[in-house]
């Protein structure tokens, strides 16, 4: 009784997720900026039809451009958390890291960005100034540098004390042959750390809960991480994506639905940390839907998945990335969590917008 009720639930998602996202809303809300099915509508409905360019369709973190006949990768991005300084980084931090690690999971290795700063009026120069201390140390840590800029300034209460907003160029690493629309039944999934810690740390700096914990924002670049994985794997890497808005389980309905395929997760494999996993449980939030800002998914070829994953785990900060689930031909574009309790159950992207928010 109980699989005939799982085939029928999961045929009734199959057949919603096959059909493209329609745009119906009067008012954009918050739920449009969450990562979820409002974003995917926006996207899908009113953006990608309008712009209409094979690069967004792909739906990758980075567009790719030939340039003097090597292949650049370009992406951009905009950066809104409060507070602005957490455990673990800051709005300054994000901001460089997760320009470099778009470019990382496209396979390119990140070169220069832009930075461009919306200053609220009323802002402290000290807190301006260490933020852009946090821009430079984690430029120069990730290998990147910041070659232009603009700045703006609005009237008091008109922002959240500073946005940031970026683009990223990178060359695209001729070992890579990973797309989103690249996965294939039978590769296995791994991740290349625990997840959730990011969105933790920024809801507990809050102080919006009577919770206290030792978590810290996992926010880094990737490219140390990508850069062994396409070493050890090479062409046997078939898609990547860092586990940001939305968190793990966002990132693996994009890539189930772009590339065609179902995917199944082993709920008792994906690494959480534990005060990560107490914070959750009296949140009653899923860590995997919550936000990384360090953290990558990767799709291997079964030959080569254990080879990789040995790989990633020398990385300093990946020594607990693990294998997670696997790419399946069964229930297309869907992703299924096998729980800890035997059962199964439809992992899909969040309704609305996640509650607390944090970005």
């Amino acid at each position: 009784m109980r699989a005939r009720s799982e085939q029928l639930i999961t045929a009734i998602v199959s057949g919603a997720r096959s059909r493209r996202s329609r745009f119906r809303e009067e008012r954009i809300t918050m739920a449009h900026g969450a990562g979820g099915k409002a974003s995917q509508s926006l996207i899908e409905g009113l953006l990608l039809p309008a712009l209409a360019d094979e690069q967004l369709e792909r739906l990758a973190d980075a567009g790719t451009i030939e340039l003097a006949g090597r292949l650049a990768a370009l992406t951009s991005d905009s950066f809104v958390v409060k507070p602005i300084s957490f455990p673990g980084g800051s709005i300054g931090t994000l901001a460089v890291n997760g320009t470099v690690n778009d470019l990382a999971v496209s396979g390119a290795r990140p070169l220069a960005m832009t930075l461009s700063l919306i200053l609220e009026e009323g802002l402290e120069a000290s807190v301006l100034g260490e933020e852009i201390e946090a821009v430079a140390r984690a430029a120069r840590h990730a290998g990147v540098r910041v070659i232009a800029g603009d700045t703006k300034v609005v009237e008091r209460g008109q922002a959240d004390r500073m946005y940031i907003c970026t683009s990223g160029l990178g060359l695209v690493d001729e070992r890579c042959r990973a797309s989103p629309s690249a996965l294939q039944a039978g590769d296995l999934i791994a991740v290349s750390g625990p997840v959730g810690a990011h969105g933790t740390a920024v809801m507990l700096a809050r102080e919006q809960f009577a919770l206290e914990g030792d978590i810290e924002s996992d926010t880094c670049s990737l490219w140390p991480a990508v850069d062994a994985l396409l070493e050890s794997a090479g062409g046997e890497l078939h898609g990547m994506r860092d586990a940001t808005r939305g968190g793990l389980a966002s990132v693996l309905n994009e890539l189930a639905r772009a590339s065609g395929v179902g995917v199944l997760v082993r709920e008792r494999d994906v690494p959480v940390l534990e005060p990560v996993a107490g914070a959750c449980e009296l949140l009653g939030i899923d860590p995997m839907y919550v936000a990384n800002e360090g953290v990558l998914a990767a799709f291997i070829a079964p030959a080569a998945a254990e080879r990789a994953l040995g790989a990633l785990r020398s990385v300093p900060g990946c020594e607990q990335a693990a294998l997670i689930g696997e790419v399946t031909a069964a229930e297309p574009g869907m992703v299924l969590v096998e729980t800890s309790f035997g059962g199964r159950r439809v992992m899909d992207l969040l309704a609305g917008d996640p509650l607390p928010r944090i970005c």
